[in-house]
Order: C-alpha cells, then structure tokens, then sequence
C-alpha cells in the first residue's frame, strides 16, 4: 500500500469534487462529482485497505486506498456526522451524529445492522481494543460505555460539566480518558467504571490521543498547546507549541515514535504538524494544503501514509516519508510553559 499510496495526495473539494493529486506529477483525476460539506473524522480499517470519513452532509464515505476511489456512501444519518471509527473486530464500523445517534454498520454488506439513541449530540467514538466496548462522548456531559455484542449501554460516567469532545481507550484497554469543554482530562477505570485521575487543563480539550507503549497520553487543547501526561493523570514536564489555532486533533503512529496535531478555527491556521517523541522535535515544515481547520488525523496501520480532514470540505492523504518533510524543525517540546522556542 505504501508504493501505491506514495507522494499522493486526495482531496475532497469544497465544492464536492473528489480529485488525486500526485505530489511529483502534474497530473489530476477528479472523481465522483459531490457535494459533502467539512470532513469531521476520518479513520483507517485495520487491514488499511479502506479509509472512513465522516461529514458535515450525513454521509460516511469508504474509500478504498488500493484504487484510490470511493466505494459506497452509508447513509442514514440525518445530521452532522461528528466521529467515525473502526472495530479492531471483524467489519464494523461505528458513526456517531449531531443527529443523536450512535449507528453501526457492517462494511462487507455495507448496511446498518444497529443504531442506538443519544441524549444528546455525538461528539467522539472510540473501540476498545478487544472490540467489546464502544465509548462515546457528546455534548450532554455524559460517557456512555455501550456492549457491541447486545448492542446496549451498559453504563453511563458521569462527572464533566460539559460537553465531552474527545474519548481514547489506552492500548491495554483498563483506562478510558476523556477531554471536554470543562477543561478537565479524566482517566476511568474500565473495569471498575470509576474515575481514577482528573487533571486541568489551561484551556477546553479538543483531543486525545495514547502512544502504543500506554505510558503516555497527548491532548490538544484550544489554548494551541499540546500536553503530554503519565496515565496517572500527571503532566509531564513539557509539551508542544507551534500551532496558530486551536489543535483539533491528534493522533499516534503505530510505531510511537511520531504524533500527528491538527489545528484552525474560523481565523485560518488549518494545519497539519509532525512530531518526534523520541527527539522531542517538530519534523519538517507543516502541512498547508488545508483552507479551513483540521478536524480529524488518522495514520494508516502501517505508519506510511497520514489522513486529514478538514472543514474546507477536503479529504487528504499523504506520505509521512514525503521529501523535505524529514528535517527536524525548531525545538518546540518546552520545559517550562511560555519558554521561548
């Protein structure tokens, strides 16, 4: 996939036209003719052969990375869809919704096969890593854990005093971390559903994300600042600056040894940065191929190829290796919040 998929870029327009762009070709395919509206999520299946995005427009578009074109639009959503995320089991893929409802759909069938009822507006979905347990946050405060085989809530955490935007299961699966409006980070135990750790943050949490090994957790917040904390729920002395909005979502490589922001509000920004954990370093030059913020970053299983979704309306791929994008850039990992770069 990583040949195929190398130097590529794919975009949605804001006017709904699904194009390919090869970064080192002049050469231009544009497909599937569509108005979607802003690209809210965006998420990999765990073969990589199919990448979920989620809009603006109800629709959850498949693309399959192999052919580069869009296989099917599942549709049954009637508002906004907010999250998209994928089962590490089997071919279910899971779509929350301004609309209220959580809805399952089976990718090989491409039909629905469950929906469940909010009490409020889906913000985020996430699976545990046995596929057994659905968490999602909205806008009601709440975190509701749901079975995916009886396909029922089993349990509801409470204790943000408002809007949840972010949920994140660790990779071992005994902590759920949530990330809201509040400007609080909280920990759950998943096996006991009780809290464990709750730390404040300077400014709402947009973003959550675990690095593989579990030891950490990154959270963007509106503030521009992303913090890195123990799963303890203590920051860790440092943290990264560089975006100029609010940093909207984050994202692991598989291998750890990179995290993916990306950022932008109404003012501009939209971009999407690259960071080294392991020199503590921005990589390269951000990623500005976007014209309104960054809703949603997803690296493929394989670590080679990154996807963005962005409120412009567009869709795009591109290789973490591309030329250029390897040099390490201003040290903006800072040990004391406000230090100079």
């Amino acid at each position: 996939m990583s040949a195929v998929l190398s130097g590529l870029l794919v975009a949605a327009t804001v006017l709904g036209v699904v194009a390919i762009r090869f970064a080192h070709e002049s050469a231009t395919v544009a497909l599937s003719p569509r108005r979607t509206g802003p690209v809210n999520s965006v998420a990999f299946s765990p073969d990589g052969r199919t990448l979920a995005s989620g809009s603006t427009d109800g629709g959850i578009r498949l693309w399959d990375t192999l052919t580069r074109r869009p296989r099917v639009t599942l549709t049954g959503h009637t508002g906004p869809v907010n999250s998209v995320a994928y089962s590490p089991l089997r071919h279910t893929l899971a779509s929350g919704s301004a609309d209220r409802t959580i809805r399952l759909w089976d990718t090989l069938t491409n039909r629905q096969i469950a929906a469940s009822t909010n009490s409020g507006p889906v913000s985020s979905l996430a699976f545990s890593p046995d596929g057994r347990i659905l968490a999602s946050g909205g806008t009601d405060g709440g975190i509701r854990l749901w079975d995916t085989l009886t396909r029922r809530p089993r349990v509801t955490l409470t204790g943000h005093t408002g809007p949840v935007n972010s949920v994140a299961f660790s990779p071992d699966g005994r902590i759920l971390a949530s990330g809201g409006t509040d400007r609080t980070i909280r920990l759950w135990d998943t096996l006991t559903n009780r809290q464990i750790a709750a730390s404040t943050n300077s400014g709402p949490v947009n973003s959550l994300a675990f690095s593989p090994d579990r030891r950490t957790l990154a959270s963007g917040s509106q503030d521009r600042i992303i913090r890195l904390w123990d799963t303890t729920g203590r920051r860790i002395g440092s943290f990264f600056t560089g975006h100029i909005g609010p940093v909207n979502a984050l994202a692991f490589s598989p291998d750890g040894r990179t995290l993916a922001s990306g950022s932008g509000d109404r003012t501009g920004d939209g971009t999407v940065r690259l960071w080294d954990m392991t020199t503590d370093r921005r990589v390269g030059v951000a990623f500005t191929h976007h014209t309104g913020p960054v809703k949603s970053v997803a690296f493929s299983p394989d670590g080679h190829t990154l996807a963005s979704g962005s409120a412009d309306g567009t869709l795009r791929l591109r290789d973490t290796a591309m030329p250029g994008q390897g040099r390490p850039g201003c040290r903006d990992r800072k040990p004391a919040e406000g230090a100079a770069c």
